[in-house]
């Protein structure tokens, strides 16, 4: 059953964010994951809270999600991501 990260990001940081999104696709593909929503447009249509980056990846499932997460490939720029930006992410079991 497929897996999914879903992050909402606040960017303190764009130059130091930036370098982190250009080498993240490579690790995440590495692990067998994807972007399925990646920044773009959004608009709230319920609640409230502002709206940050948004971003969805697929993984096959959520063995391989997690360890991506916890990946050695991942580890520096997972503390770059957190230098760089704050974030809320949940990881879901898809259907």
């Amino acid at each position: 059953m497929a897996a999914y990260l879903i992050g909402s990001l606040d960017i303190t940081d764009p130059s130091g964010f930036a370098e982190y999104a250009r080498q993240v696709p490579a690790v995440i593909a590495q692990y067998g994951g994807r972007y399925v929503v990646r920044a773009g447009a959004a608009q709230m249509m319920e609640g409230d809270g502002p709206l940050h980056r948004q971003v969805v990846l697929e993984f096959p499932d959520m063995a391989a999600l997690r360890t991506w997460y916890a990946s050695p490939e991942y580890a520096p720029l997972l503390a770059l991501r957190q230098r760089t930006s704050s974030a809320q992410v949940i990881f879901v079991e898809g259907a």
